[in-house]
C-alpha cells in the first residue's frame, strides 16, 4: 500500500509544479532600442566648448559644441582678401586708363595737331615761293616730309587715345572673371571648413552621452555626443516562428512596460526575414520558443519619450490574438 501512495505522489508532483509556475506573459518579450544620431565634425581639433551634458534636451539647431578654429578663421580672412583683389582686377578690365593718363595723351595730341598745322602752313607758303621762283624745290620737299611726319604723329596719338579709352581684351576679361570665380569658391571652402568647427543639433532629442571633455583632441569624423530623437525609439521583440506569419508591416501593437500607466500604441516597422535562436539574455519570465524572428515596432514620438533604451517590455497585438 505504501508503494502505491509513493507512486501516486510522484505522479501528482509534476502537476503541482506546473500549477505553481507563473502564467505566460500575454505578449512577446523584448526591450526598448534607440537609433542614435552621432554628432561629429568633418574636421578634427581641440574641443573648446561643450554646450550640453548627458541628459539635456537639445532643440533643433541648438549649438552643441565647438572646436578650436583659429586656423580656419585665418584661412577664411585670407580667402576674403583674395576675392576682393580678384574683384578689383575684374572691375579694372572694364575700364580704360586713368583720367590723368588720358589727359596726357590728349595734351600730346593738341601739341601734335599744332605742329601739323604749322608744318602745313609752312609747306603752303613754300609752294607759293617755288611757283614764283624765289626758292628752289629742294627745300619744299623737306617741308612736305615734315608735314607728313606731323600728320603721322597726330594719327599715332589719336590711336593711343582710343586704345586708352577701351576696356581690356575679351580674353583678358575672361581670365579675370575666371580668377574671381576661383577666389569665390575658395571663400566657400574656407567658410565651410570654419563652419564645421561648430556644430548645432541636426534634430531635437535627448543628449544620451558625451564622449569628450573640453580641452581634449577630437579626430575628424569622431562623434562628440549622441542624440536620441523621440521618433527614433523602438521596441525590439522576438516572435516565435509559428506566429510571425500573422504579422504585417504597419500592423498595430501595444507596448506594455513596468511602471507604464497605460498601453503604448506602436506600429510594426520591421520584420526580420531570418530566423534565429532565442538570445541567451532576454527579459522573459517564461521559457520562449527556441526559433524566433526579430520584429521592431515604433511608437509615436510623444509616446517614445516615455520609453528608455534597454527597458524590458512586452508587446501584444491590438487584436488580442494569442502570440
Amino acid at each position: 500500500m505504501s508503494c502505491l501512495k509513493t507512486y501516486g505522489a510522484l505522479l501528482l508532483a509534476p502537476l503541482l509544479l506546473a500549477a505553481c509556475q507563473p502564467k505566460a506573459a500575454p505578449g512577446w518579450s523584448g526591450y526598448v532600442e534607440g537609433d542614435y544620431v552621432y554628432v561629429s565634425s568633418a574636421l578634427g581639433g581641440t574641443l573648446s566648448l561643450l554646450n550640453v551634458r548627458s541628459g539635456d534636451q537639445a532643440s533643433k539647431d541648438m549649438p552643441l559644441f565647438a572646436l578650436e578654429a583659429e586656423n580656419e578663421q585665418a584661412a577664411r580672412l585670407e580667402a576674403d582678401a583674395r576675392l576682393a583683389r580678384a574683384n578689383a582686377q575684374l572691375a579694372n578690365t572694364d575700364k580704360g586708363r586713368r583720367h590723368d593718363e588720358i589727359a596726357v595723351i590728349q595734351a600730346q595730341i593738341s601739341q601734335a595737331s599744332a605742329q601739323a598745322r604749322l608744318a602745313a602752313a609752312e609747306l603752303a607758303r613754300e609752294q607759293q615761293l617755288v611757283k614764283q621762283g624765289f626758292v628752289s624745290a629742294a627745300h619744299s620737299d623737306e617741308l612736305r616730309a615734315a608735314q607728313l611726319q606731323s600728320s603721322a604723329r597726330l594719327e599715332e596719338l589719336s590711336a593711343q587715345l582710343r586704345v586708352a579709352q577701351l576696356p581690356a581684351r575679351v580674353d583678358e576679361r575672361a581670365a579675370a572673371a575666371a580668377d574671381t570665380d576661383a577666389a569665390r569658391q575658395s571663400v566657400r571652402q574656407s567658410a565651410w571648413r570654419e563652419a564645421q568647427k561648430s556644430r548645432t543639433a541636426p534634430v531635437a532629442g535627448l543628449v544620451t552621452d558625451t564622449f569628450f571633455r573640453v580641452g581634449e583632441a577630437v579626430q575628424a569624423g569622431q562623434p562628440v555626443l549622441a542624440l536620441l530623437p523621440p521618433g527614433n525609439v523602438k521596441a525590439r521583440f522576438f516572435v516565435p516562428e509559428g506566429a510571425v506569419g500573422k504579422l504585417q508591416m504597419g500592423a498595430a501593437v501595444n507596448i506594455v512596460c513596468d511602471g507604464c500607466a497605460a498601453l503604448i500604441p506602436a506600429k510594426i516597422s520591421f520584420i526580420s526575414n531570418r530566423a534565429e535562436y532565442t538570445p541567451p539574455v532576454i527579459y522573459s519570465n517564461v521559457q520562449r520558443a527556441k526559433l524566433v524572428f526579430m520584429v521592431e515596432a515604433r511608437p509615436s514620438p510623444a509616446d517614445g519619450a516615455r520609453l528608455k533604451p534597454g527597458q524590458p517590455v512586452d508587446v501584444v497585438p491590438v487584436t488580442g490574438a494569442a502570440p
